[in-house]
């Protein structure tokens, strides 16, 4: 099943390049607007070998990195308290249903205000879009503990921390990871948005210069690269997710079949 699965994929994305070498080729769009692939792929092959290009891939990777940690940190630790603390989940939830909306995107001109073009600004855009990942699963995960196993815990005497560790997190553990998931996919989008239109340093800010400079070709390849990227982020975290969760039956139903 898996070696089918591949070869599928493979087929698809080998039919994907053919129509896009094609389309341009026979004129159906110009290849001023859309290049062929071959010519998408000359042109990354010339970025690979530009030592400002790893530059600019670093400077994406470390906002998306940092931002991520100090999100999933701040998550959790915003998650926990909201459930274990008595009635500040409820004295929080009207704040928290009116912030988690805002769009990270409508924070950009305070960005620019608070640290205009530096790390600062793409960290401030990454963790408030990638916080609210994480902080809305751990409350769902809180939620799905069994009362049976709460109140248990309690009638042993167990302390907070102690029912935090044995009944809360395994509970919570796979909300997390999903959240983590989606929090990582997120990070990159704006990391790369915040380059793009704040022209803080990285692949966003590289996109920017070669759309002015009409360098097509050029743009298209970083484009290429940021999907590359989020490709290989969602494997890693797929795969985090697997280790992690190797005990819980979903991930042990899914190994199964």
């Amino acid at each position: 099943m898996k070696h089918l699965n591949l070869v599928l994929g493979a087929a698809g994305l080998a039919v994907f390049l053919a129509v896009g070498e094609a389309v341009p080729r026979l004129g159906l769009v110009k290849e001023a607007y859309f290049p062929p692939v071959s010519t998408i792929a000359g042109a990354l092959a010339r970025e690979v070998s530009d030592p400002a290009f790893w530059t600019a891939l670093g400077d994406t990777l470390t906002g998306w990195a940092v931002g991520l940690a100090l999100a999933v940190a701040g998550g959790l630790l915003a998650g926990v308290l909201l459930s274990v603390v008595p009635y500040l989940r409820e004295a929080t939830a009207s704040t928290v249903e009116f912030l988690r909306p805002i769009p990270s995107v409508a924070l950009i001109p305070l960005a620019v205000l608070l640290y205009g073009t530096e790390l600062r600004s793409v960290l401030l855009l990454v963790v408030y879009a990638a916080f609210w990942q994480i902080l809305i699963q751990v409350l769902y995960g809180v939620q799905d503990v069994d009362p049976v196993a709460e109140a248990t815990a309690r009638s042993y005497g167990l302390g907070t921390l102690a029912r935090v560790r044995y009944v809360l997190w395994p509970t919570a553990l796979p909300y997390v990871m999903t959240g983590v998931r989606l929090a990582a996919a997120v990070a990159l989008i704006l990391s790369v948005t915040a380059e793009l239109v704040i022209g803080a340093p990285g692949l966003g800010a590289r996109i920017a210069v070669a759309q002015t400079s009409q360098a097509v070709p050029e743009m298209y390849a970083l484009i290429v690269v940021t999907g590359l990227l989020g490709l290989l982020i969602n494997v890693g975290a797929r795969t985090v997710e697997r280790r992690a969760l190797s005990w819980h039956q979903s991930v042990r139903g899914e190994v199964a079949v």
